[in-house]
């Protein structure tokens, strides 16, 4: 199938950044990454992948939160780091997950 439609579009430049370095270590352009999208869209007849907001507990959420909550949780946050209440992200993780699935 030839390809003769140009396609503009502005994106957030992060996005398509961080979207590049992907495609780049998958051997992909971004193009051709956009025509297979467009052609799942096609074949399935919309979106191909759930499109839903993530599933964050309230008690983390700070789309929920007002600005007093999120600077008492940050305030929480550096206390604990001042007194060595610390894991590595994988152990952080790993019980973040434990308490929430």
């Amino acid at each position: 199938m030839e390809k003769n439609t140009t396609l503009n579009l502005r994106v957030n430049p992060d996005v398509k950044r961080r979207a590049e370095e992907v495609l780049l270590q998958l051997g992909m352009s971004m193009s051709t990454a956009i025509d297979i999208y467009l052609k799942q869209i096609a074949m399935v007849g919309g979106i191909p992948f759930a499109v839903a907001l993530p599933k964050a507990p309230i008690s983390v959420n700070a789309d929920l939160m007002t600005i007093d909550e999120i600077h008492a949780r940050l305030k929480e946050g550096y206390s604990d780091i001042e007194k060595g209440n610390v894991y590595d992200a994988a152990e952080a993780f790993r019980r973040f997950r434990e308490t929430h699935t």
